[in-house]
């Protein structure tokens, strides 16, 4: 409660909500800069520039079903079937495993 009344009353909540704000906006990018990087540096086939075109905390990987799907059984990475995945899970120590993951994926799911 005195945390509370403390920056409402000083207007630091306003100021931190706008940082806030940017950080993670900031964060988001770069995590969409680091897997553009690995799944290129990786040799995944396809196009990736989406990844860095798309905004928000979501990204439309262009995986099938049958891709996703191995991606969660086999690597235990967590996304939608639709392949919408979130930003928010990647990081720089683990942009380089998503993309071999990617990898694997795209040169061995069997499509249906």
């Amino acid at each position: 409660v005195v945390s509370t009344q403390s920056t409402e009353s000083s207007g630091i909540n306003a100021e931190y909500g706008g940082n806030a704000a940017v950080i993670i906006t900031a964060r988001i990018r770069n995590m969409r800069t680091c897997l553009h990087t690995a799944l290129k540096t990786a040799n995944v086939p396809g196009s990736w520039e989406h990844i860095l075109s798309q905004n928000g905390m979501f990204s439309y990987t262009g995986l099938t079903k049958s891709q996703c799907e191995l991606l969660i059984e086999k690597h235990h990475i967590y996304l939608l079937k639709t392949g919408r995945i979130s930003m928010c899970g990647l990081t720089s120590d683990n942009c380089k495993y998503v993309a071999n993951a990617f990898l694997d994926v795209v040169q061995n799911a069997k499509e249906n």
